[in-house]
């Protein structure tokens, strides 16, 4: 089990084409969110940790942030939580607030940032292979 049995909470921010950039939405500090999500992850001593990441997919909900459950709250049955619209200051702290808590599985989220669950974007069909066709060369 080694590493993955350990992992703690981890928040994804999206920082891709739409999210984090004041283009699309000049009044937010997109620079101060994600500083202040780092430093209260390193201040948790491990408790939960915070990663950034490129387009997730769903521009139009930009700011996203996806909030991955630790191992002990994927085995207490907790599944990601996508985030979208987060763009203020009372959301980042509410964020912040249940990572360092448990997350998913192990905390109910709060009702108002429960509110702003979307979600992950839907596959297009049209790039996937259609089964038992050969492809033409």
């Amino acid at each position: 089990m080694g590493a993955a049995a350990r992992r703690p909470c981890t928040l994804v921010v999206c920082r891709g084409c739409c999210c984090g950039v004041a283009r699309k939405h000049p009044g937010f500090d997109h620079a101060w969110q994600l500083e202040r999500l780092r430093a209260a992850a390193a201040a948790s001593g491990g408790g939960f940790q915070v990663r950034t990441t490129d387009c997730l997919g769903v521009c139009e909900q930009a700011n996203v942030v996806v909030v991955q459950p630790s191992a002990d709250g994927r085995r207490a049955g907790g599944r990601a939580a996508w985030v979208g619209f987060a763009l203020d200051d009372d959301r980042t702290e509410e964020i912040l607030e249940w990572a360092a808590a448990g997350g998913p599985g192990l905390v109910a989220p709060p009702a108002t940032l429960e509110k702003l669950f979307v979600g992950p974007p839907r596959e297009d069909p049209a790039r996937r292979p259609r089964e038992g066709r050969a492809r033409r060369r």
